[in-house]
C-alpha cells in the first residue's frame, strides 16, 4: 500500500469514527463498482442514506478539498450511488456529503459538509 493510499485510509477511518460519534450507522466502506468507489455509505439518525466522499489534504495544499469533487467526480458518484441502491434493492432518498480531512502535522481535523451537491 502506497503512502497516499494509507493516508486516504487513515482519513476514511477518522471520518467513519466521526460519523459514528454523530449517531450515523456505517453501512459500507470503499464500495467499488464500474463507476469508481464510494468512500463511505452511512445512514444518519433520521434514516437518510448518505454517500460520503472523503478528501484528505495536507497543510501544503493549494485548494480546499471540496474543490476536488468537480462536476465529473459528482456524476461518477451519482452513478455509483444508483448502482449501490439497485444492488441493495433500496428505494430511499440519498444525500451527498463531502468530508474534508486536514492533516495538521499528524493530527486530523474534519470539516463535514452535508448536501455538498445534488
Amino acid at each position: 500500500m502506497g503512502k497516499t493510499q494509507s493516508a486516504g485510509n487513515r482519513g476514511e477511518a477518522a471520518v467513519a469514527r466521526y460519523l459514528r460519534q454523530k449517531g450515523y450507522t456505517l453501512l459500507e466502506s470503499q464500495w467499488r463498482c464500474r463507476f469508481g468507489e464510494l468512500d463511505l455509505v452511512a445512514k444518519d439518525k433520521r434514516g437518510l442514506l448518505c454517500i460520503v466522499e472523503v478528501k484528505l489534504r495536507g497543510s501544503g495544499s493549494i485548494a480546499l478539498p471540496r474543490e476536488f469533487v468537480d462536476g465529473r467526480k459528482q456524476q461518477r458518484l451519482r452513478s455509483a450511488a444508483e448502482l449501490y441502491l439497485a444492488a441493495n434493492e433500496l428505494d430511499v432518498p440519498v444525500r451527498f456529503d463531502v468530508a474534508e480531512v486536514y492533516d495538521e502535522g499528524g493530527s486530523l481535523r474534519i470539516s463535514y459538509i452535508e448536501n455538498a451537491f445534488i
